[in-house]
């Protein structure tokens, strides 16, 4: 507690709150689909084992209060576990669409800020018997990394951790010096910010209506699809190729045909030696040329590979948010450098790819047969890409305002084909990705 009256939120924290309006409600999803089973989910089994868990996530019971001093996180002394953790009204079993109505729905309602900042909403059973869990965190309480965190802490099953484990995207700390730093900096606002692109076909006017769709890709054929190449591709670059493609077709089926797209790719950049209770922001970006005019889908991943190699060879992710921290400081210049970064003129989409659990994870003693992520559209970005793996697989939730850009399930179609495409010609194999289908 500082000075007895709560936490101050940090500069980034606050910023991130700072954007909500009725069209942005500034909260991630993350939607866990479980194993079918005899009965329904124990749900007061299921708050108990929640509210045990608690303790070591502060923020899990603190509340935003914002006056004169600013935003503050401050404990909730009406805190109630049946407020966050609740099932869904359905009528019957809930359909594969009816499933994604109501995520749909539950990304356009805001968080109750007289609450802490999170819930996980029960939903099923669906058709065959699964349930569905769709957890929300505001990204002021926790950006990608830590949002994982968070439900490994409070949600999924307890389970032996592997001590040789690496989590992919957390990093050790490095310390570069003064002098390069003062060299890189320029180099890289060029590299990120200094590149103004054609009009978006995402810049379009977003309301407060959501949209979603999911797809499943295996993390076998990704990690074997990069392996194939002459200059070893991450799951990343992968991910990267099979989204232009999709975006290709997806764009050539409405019309728009574009030589390049811009996607901000979202960087974390929190450390091997956080403790699981460490939470808020410590994200950053590159931007990547995803060649959309490049019909060859091995072709496409090279040169995404390619950029990609060089923005982390430099440190661009890293410079950028020493930069936007240290502007964040001077207010009316951080918020103009925040604008340019934002700029639909910058970048076009936002794909972002959360390394998820390595191994199987269970809630209540049912299996999570699917994770997806799920992040809102911005103004001017009217497509939000999210990926997350989990296990051996790596689920894909698209999000849209569908006044804004309709057919979103559309797009996770042509995802699907353009997988099934590097497959085949990178590996010789017709493995298509699983759309997500109770």
């Amino acid at each position: 507690m500082v000075g007895g009256d709560g936490e101050p939120l940090s500069d980034e924290d606050a910023r991130i709150l700072g954007l909500e309006s009725p069209a942005i409600t500034g909260h991630t999803l993350k939607l866990m689909v479980l194993e079918s089973a005899d009965r329904p989910l124990d749900l007061d089994r299921l708050r108990s084992e929640v509210a045990d868990r608690l303790a070591g996530q502060p923020r899990a019971t603190e509340r935003v209060v914002d006056d004169a001093d600013g935003p503050r996180w401050v404990p909730d002394p009406a805190f109630d576990i049946d407020a966050h953790v609740r099932r869904r009204a359905t009528s019957g079993p809930v359909t594969r669409d009816a499933l994604w109505r109501s995520i749909g729905e539950l990304m356009a309602e805001h968080l109750d800020h007289r609450r802490p900042l999170w819930t996980f909403d029960l939903i099923g059973p669906l058709t065959d018997g699964r349930e569905a869990i769709a957890a929300r965190i505001h990204h002021a309480m926790a950006d990608g990394i830590a949002g994982v965190r968070f439900l490994d802490a409070v949600l999924f099953d307890p389970r032996r951790p592997d001590p040789q484990a690496r989590v992919a995207g957390v990093r050790g700390a490095a310390t570069p010096s003064r002098l390069t730093e003062a060299r890189r900096m320029p180099e890289a606002v060029l590299r990120e910010l200094g590149r103004p692109a054609a009009r978006s076909p995402f810049d379009r006017p977003v309301g407060a209506a959501r949209e979603l769709a999911f797809t499943v890709v295996p993390l076998t054929q990704l990690k074997a699809i990069g392996a194939s190449r002459p200059q070893h591709a991450t799951v990343n670059d992968v991910l990267l190729a099979v989204v232009a493609g999709g975006l290709r077709g997806w764009l050539r089926e409405g019309g728009a045909a574009l030589h390049r797209l811009r996607a901000q790719v979202p960087v974390s950049l929190h450390h091997r030696d956080e403790s699981a209770g460490d939470l808020g922001n410590r994200d950053s970006f590159i931007n990547v040329d995803l060649p959309l005019a490049e019909p060859d889908p091995l072709t496409r991943l090279d040169l995404i590979r390619s950029e990609t190699a060089r923005r982390k060879q430099l440190g661009d992710a890293d410079e950028m948010f020493d930069l936007f921290h240290a502007l964040g400081r001077l207010r009316h210049l951080g918020a103009a450098a925040q604008r340019l970064a934002g700029s639909a003129r910058e970048f076009s989409v936002a794909v972002s790819n959360v390394p998820g659990p390595s191994s199987s994870v269970g809630v209540a003693g049912r299996r999570v047969v699917h994770l997806f992520s799920s992040s809102e559209p911005a103004l001017h970005h009217a497509l939000r890409i999210s990926a997350i793996s989990c296990a051996g697989d790596i689920g894909i939730g698209l999000c849209t305002d569908p006044h804004a850009l309709p057919d979103v399930a559309g797009l996770a179609d042509e995802l699907e084909t353009s997988f099934d495409e590097l497959c085949t010609i990178a590996l010789g194999d017709d493995t298509i990705g699983t759309r997500m289908n109770p």
